[in-house]
Formats: C-alpha cells, structure tokens, sequence
C-alpha cells in the first residue's frame, strides 16, 4: 500500500553513509559522534528521571548493580526522535528489507561497582562477531556457556564516546558492558532492530498503547510493526485489514462485529 510510504531520507549535509557502511564491514561497528544534542540529551535525561532507582537486574548477565527501562518510545516524544533519525534509519535502509522493526528500545544505567558484562551476541540465535567462520563461533559459544569468557578476552576493542554519539553495531557482534569503577551512574540507551519477518524482543503492540501510537510519526508506526510486508503486503494484516486501520478510534475488529 504506497499511500503509507515516508519518502527519502532527510540526511544532514557531511553525513558520510558509505563511510559509516564502509566501517560496519571492516569492524562491526561505527561511530555517530553527534547524534543527540544537547537539549535531546537533557530531554533523554529528565525523561527517565521518574523511572530510575526502582529496579536492579535479577543476575549476573543483566547486573546486580544495573537499571533498565524498557519501552521508551511509549514514554516521551524524544524516545521517538532517537528510534527514528533519519541517519540511523539511512543505515538500516541499507542492511534490512522495507518496513523492518524495532525489537527493544530501553535504557540502561550501569551503577558504580557493576562488573563487567560476559561477552555476547544480541542476535545470539544468528552467527557471530561479525566475520569469524563458524568453527571459531561455535568455540566462542561454548567458551561463552562455561563462563570462560570476559570482557577481558583476546582481541577487545575498549569503546568509549563523548555525550550524544550513537554506536551502531551489528546483532552478530561480540560485545559485553565494561564494569563501572567511578562513582557515578553510566547511563545509555539501546535501540534494537530486526527483519520485518522476525518476532522482537518486545511485543510494542501491548507495550504501547494505542492512544499515543496514533500521535506518532508515520516512521515511529512502521518501526512498531503497523505496516504490512512486502511484496505481497499480506503478512502482518489484522483480520484481512491493513494494521494502521486499528489505529482509527471507530475501527471494530471483525471478530466483535
């Protein structure tokens, strides 16, 4: 249904797509130093502020020092201005089909005293890191499961970014949270995303209510899942209607009519 299409991407003058592609395949990652501002950064902040300090991980992989708030898109309109940049967006267009997901979106603040997170996979189901044949993965995996591996492992790259740059990395990558030895929180945030075919992390159609998905950007709405995909713009229907159509106060779904 091209009625529903969002048009080329608005990219600031000196956006270097191919260069930020370009280190995705060479190391995994790459670097978008000044992807928040600083009035994004202050919002991102006070937004958070009635979510923290109320919750710590339940074991060593999430941390017992560590904090998550999940579902930010449905917390404030700058959670929504962070999942849909248009220069993140401009990579994913690149390396995912039309009309892919948001899987999670929440932040993390790691305490002071936190130790440093096992290294893993965010796409642990997928191959890994990013490049390696799949003998020295499967090593990796059950070096991994017997905990023999830690963010002190051969190879690391230590990351580290001033405030408001964005790292976007590949789910296939090796990574772990470094420890926090200062005495001051370090706070970030996660955006995750996935093939339009794939189930996310997060179930955004319970998480998000629909009052404040009908407020948000066309873009915003695609990222949720309310979009059909194509070429045959059959799957993700709703009872043989097109998914934005739920969105519409009067809309009564078939089976209650």
């Amino acid at each position: 249904m091209t009625e529903y299409q969002t048009g080329p991407r608005r990219l600031p003058a000196g956006f270097d797509l191919d260069g930020h592609l370009e280190r995705l395949d060479a190391d995994g990652f790459t670097i978008v130093k000044d992807y928040l501002g600083e009035d994004q950064l202050a919002r991102f902040r006070e937004g958070l502020k009635p979510y923290l300090n109320t919750y710590r991980g339940r074991n060593p992989f999430e941390g017992f020092a560590t904090e998550r708030v999940y579902t930010l898109v449905g917390r404030a309109k700058i959670y929504e201005e962070i999942a849909c940049d248009h220069r993140l967006l401009a990579i994913l267009d690149r390396l995912l089909a039309p009309n892919y997901l948001l899987s999670a979106d929440h932040a993390i603040c790691i305490y002071p005293g936190e130790k440093a997170q096992a290294l893993h996979f965010d796409d642990g189901f997928y191959r890994g890191s990013h490049k390696w044949p799949s003998e020295r993965i499967q090593a990796v995996r059950e070096a991994v499961a017997r905990g023999e591996i830690t963010a002190a492992a051969e190879h690391r790259t230590q990351l580290t970014m001033p405030p408001g740059a964005l790292c976007v990395f590949q789910g296939t990558l090796l990574h772990g949270g470094g420890a926090n030895r200062t005495d001051a929180p370090r706070l970030a945030f996660t955006n995750q995303y996935c093939e339009p075919w794939a189930r996310p992390q997060e179930n955004f159609f319970l998480g998000v209510p629909k009052e404040r998905v009908r407020n948000m950007g066309r873009e915003m709405q695609i990222l949720l899942g309310y979009e059909l995909l194509p070429p045959a713009n059959i799957m993700g229907q709703v009872s043989g209607y097109h998914p934005i159509k739920t969105l519409d106060p009067d809309f009564v779904l078939p089976i209650l009519r």
